[in-house]
């Protein structure tokens, strides 16, 4: 049986850790009449499952990517998995300039993955 490329079980480990980190951070955000311990302690209990899909991301995918190529890869995945959660769980519409600084941090990646010379 053939296994997974690196890129794609790394990529989709990030895709995965970031949902729950989203949730984690800003999840909260809906139910501002609960106790501020209890959105803590629910926030880091999210926050294990985050840890426990990203570490092995950066452990499997660190060789074939750099530290900076993990880094930014995590970055925009979590840029685009906030914008969705932005939009379709806290119902807070993204505008134009925010479209405008992501495409800069896009643009950032592609200084970062683009080989020069």
């Amino acid at each position: 049986m053939p296994s997974l490329p690196i890129p794609v079980i790394t990529i989709g480990l990030l895709i995965a850790s970031n949902v729950f980190m989203t949730f984690a951070w800003y999840g909260h955000l809906k139910y501002k009449s609960a106790p501020l311990i209890t959105v803590i302690l629910v926030s880091w209990g999210i926050a294990l499952f985050e840890y426990v899909l990203q570490v092995p991301a950066n452990r499997i995918g660190h060789g074939y990517f750099s530290a900076a190529e993990l880094k930014t890869i995590q970055e925009v995945i979590t840029l685009m998995v906030f914008a969705l959660f932005s939009v379709f769980f806290l119902k807070e519409p993204l505008s134009w300039n925010h479209a405008l600084g992501f495409a800069f941090i896009a643009l950032g990646a592609f200084f970062i993955f683009h080989k020069w010379g």
